[in-house]
């Protein structure tokens, strides 16, 4: 955070002295530059644009587009009309705005003054690309960005095949970490398995603008998955690292690339994005007790459409399939034909259940207290707990200090070792963070605790625990279209009754 303000501050100060040069070599006094919006109005007069872009620079974050072509506009007033001018222009200002300033070599030249440039057709293709792409990449970046549902860990608030919109300015958009990389590509290049699609010449550290609100309970969150630092070029995001290496060991994962492919590593906002619920903010308790969770003691609301599993039973006479798909029962359907099924229901659908004549019961399907689950967090046989009986569980919070030992390590050693950068190790059942005995620790972020509205079908907070803050993509706001993945366009592919609806 501190390199990341204080280098903003130095690109900032450059840019600022460049463009008081630029100022005096347009005629206008150069400390004009240092007004608040009075300099953008200078600016506008020198480039001699018309004032209604004025309008553009007052929005957020539409105001860096704007600024970028102020400065292409600039650079065309010293008849810098180079794609390769203008390309340094934009992505260096601090370096070339203050070498036109103060190069003698370098006069400005009133753009009323200048003989019309001619460009070729596909030099005027190649500029208008080229600016497109900046302009989505900024509103993608910072404003809001297009997300699809590829599995049911949401159903049915979420279901397969919605697409929707995720906006960044909700909790206020971060700065990539990896800023060199492909347009419109998260991590991996088209038409290849592996390649990245991003370079890590140059990396920046955590920022987040503010945003319009902090993350509440309950709102639908789009992150980046915080168990996929590392992970296995066979399995992705199915099963992470360590899941595998829990399950498989080290050694076999490491040394077995025809099953588990390369192990490679991601920064964080290349990782796979997930979308969940925030059931637990920064300092909430979190507990489950047979399938009911309880925040800081209190049962959640009812968030969404819930889903979990039940046992039916019939009087021995099958239910129709096309009952099924009335109900919008489409998941996990297994049945022994003797009229017994194992289905995941809603609570609409259960109420509809009910009212069949041949349903004799329907019944929870709740794994037991005690028993304990190896893939369930924190991966700790000393607490027995599973997907229905959980915690409970604290989540942390920046800047409150804990104390840590033997007991409560496997909750923080990954916050401590892996998210907030130190160097762990335990030692004959001490804890040393950075080469000193730890007795104590102070979180620097604020984490989260997500889950899935498919309770028995989502792979969540339960599986890897915490979400940093820096994960933290956007809040998920409106659905704008809806296919069924089963269903072909002549089967009724789009569900007109799911677009244009608000995520809740």
């Amino acid at each position: 955070m501190n390199s990341y303000l204080i280098a903003s501050i130095i690109f900032f100060i450059l840019s600022v002295v460049g463009m008081w040069g630029i100022f005096e070599k347009a005629g206008e006094k150069g400390w004009k530059i240092l007004i608040p919006f009075y300099n953008w109005y200078v600016w506008l007069q020198i480039i001699k644009k018309p004032l209604w872009w004025y309008v553009f620079l007052l929005i957020p974050f539409i105001n860096v587009f704007v600024i970028l072509l102020m400065i292409v506009e600039v650079l065309k007033c010293f008849k810098k009309h180079g794609l390769l001018d203008q390309a340094l222009g934009v992505l260096f200002p601090f370096v070339y705005l203050p070498w036109l300033a103060f190069s003698k070599k370098e006069q400005y030249s009133d753009p009323s003054k200048q003989p019309p440039i001619h460009k070729s057709a596909v030099r005027e293709w190649v500029d208008a690309i080229i600016f497109a792409v900046i302009a989505a990449s900024i509103i993608r970046i910072f404003l809001i960005e297009a997300y699809t549902i590829p599995t049911s860990s949401m159903e049915k608030t979420l279901l397969v095949g919605d697409y929707l919109f995720v906006s960044k300015v909700s909790f206020g958009p971060k700065v990539p970490n990896t800023p060199l990389a492909f347009p419109f590509v998260h991590h991996t290049l088209p038409l290849t398995e592996s390649t990245k699609s991003y370079l890590e010449w140059v990396k920046l550290p955590y920022y987040r603008f503010p945003g319009l609100a902090d993350i509440k309970n309950m709102d639908v969150v789009v992150f980046n998955y915080p168990d996929g630092d590392t992970l296995s070029t066979k399995f992705q995001s199915e099963a992470s690292y360590y899941q595998l290496v829990r399950r498989y060991g080290r050694y076999d994962i490491r040394n077995n690339k025809q099953y588990f492919g390369e192990i490679i590593a991601r920064p964080v906002d290349k990782r796979e994005n997930f979308i969940k619920r925030c059931i637990g903010i920064a300092g909430d308790t979190i507990r489950i007790v047979d399938r009911t969770v309880y925040i800081n003691g209190k049962p959640e609301k009812n968030p969404g459409s819930k889903q979990y599993k039940y046992i039916l039973k019939t009087d021995g006479n099958p239910i129709n399939q096309k009952n099924f798909e009335k109900l919008d029962i489409t998941e996990n359907i297994a049945t022994d034909n003797n009229g017994t099924y194992e289905l995941t229901l809603s609570e609409d659908a259960i109420s509809k259940l009910r009212q069949y004549s041949n349903v004799r019961s329907i019944e929870p399907m709740v794994i037991p207290a005690g028993t304990f689950d190896p893939d369930i967090f924190p991966f700790d046989s000393t607490y027995r707990w599973n997907v229905d009986n959980f915690g409970p569980v604290w989540v942390p919070e920046k800047g409150v200090t804990i104390p840590i030992n033997m007991q409560n390590i496997c909750f923080y050693k990954r916050i401590i070792g892996v998210f907030e950068g130190n160097k762990l190790q335990i030692t004959d059942g001490k804890i040393f963070i950075n080469g000193k005995e730890a007795k104590e620790y102070t979180f620097r972020m604020n984490y989260y605790w997500m889950m899935g509205d498919n309770r028995h079908n989502s792979a969540d907070s339960r599986y890897w625990g915490f979400v940093p803050e820096d994960h933290v993509v956007g809040k998920a706001v409106f659905v704008w279209l809806s296919l069924d993945p089963k269903k072909t366009l002549l089967d009724g592919k789009i569900r007109w009754s799911k677009l244009l609806r608000i995520v809740k």
